[in-house]
């Protein structure tokens, strides 16, 4: 394992895992949950970064600032996107291809995960904003393990006790511009394929979120489809699919469970 830190903060860094063999080009980003709190830390994700290692994946499993230590609006994202570009780094140094990146995340880690997948379609003032001159790491895929895709519905079901609200510091009446650079079911739809994959017994994060995410992007795609005359997909317009596996929340990253195994062949498929 070796370590790479992208700013001053002690949560500034990222580990990168390389595999014996490896197995599939490019690098699979590992980006842990917890509700964007401090209590969580990347612990969470160093399982999977083993795991992928040990099935042929180079993995670089992501840590970042989160509420409570100095993250929230604007740190997580800038931190989120420091650390993926970060990666051109560790490119240079173990030979890395960065022709296909993919990121793997879970639960507030899945919105991380799909927030990045759409940087190079934010404004450029919105922070993390995909910046191609300064050495931008564009992700190629994104696979949610049970995200929080649609930060409007989770505010409004007080998901995790305010969470969303703590982490963005503001309603979406209050910071509507805040919300549309953050919420990934209102940058629908993305340039880079998203599976949107959740739990079926999951209480954590409820499934209704995956499939706001997917419906939402259906009908954005549907809508661009309209405005180019049913000629096809417009402007190199990705897919969303909704994936259901068993288990609850936690299964999804627990390494030994059937509902993992789909996501570590979601990751394997997009690096193939």
């Amino acid at each position: 394992m070796h370590r790479y830190t992208y700013g001053p903060d002690a949560s500034q860094y990222a580990d990168l895992y390389l595999p014996d063999r490896q197995r599939c080009q490019g690098v699979a980003v590992v980006i842990h949950g917890g509700y964007w709190r401090s209590g969580y830390a990347a612990d969470l994700g160093a399982p999977l970064a083993q795991d992928l290692a040990a099935h042929g994946i180079v993995a670089w499993n992501l840590e970042y600032r989160r509420a409570g230590n100095g993250g929230g609006w604007p740190e997580t994202f800038e931190d989120v996107a420091a650390g993926i570009d970060k990666l051109g780094d560790a490119a240079a140094e173990h030979g890395l291809d960065l022709s296909k990146v993919v990121a793997l995340g879970h639960s507030a880690g899945g919105q991380l995960a799909v927030w990045a997948g759409g940087r190079s379609q934010l404004p450029p003032e919105a922070p993390g904003a995909a910046d191609r001159n300064a050495g931008s790491v564009p992700l190629t895929a994104v696979v949610s393990q049970s995200g929080v895709l649609d930060l409007r519905q989770a505010m409004a079901l007080n998901l995790s006790n305010g969470a969303v609200l703590n982490f963005l510091g503001g309603s979406p009446a209050k910071d509507p511009q805040r919300y549309r650079m953050a919420d990934p079911l209102q940058a629908v739809p993305l340039r880079v394929p998203v599976s949107a994959v959740y739990a079926a017994q999951d209480i954590t994060v409820p499934p209704s979120q995956s499939k706001a995410y997917v419906e939402a992007d259906k009908a954005a795609r549907s809508a661009a489809r309209g405005e180019d005359g049913g000629r096809g997909s417009r402007d190199g317009w990705s897919t969303a699919e909704l994936v259901r596996v068993p288990g609850d929340h936690f299964d999804l990253i627990d390494v030994r469970s059937a509902a993992y195994a789909v996501c570590r062949e979601l990751v394997q498929k997009c690096l193939s």
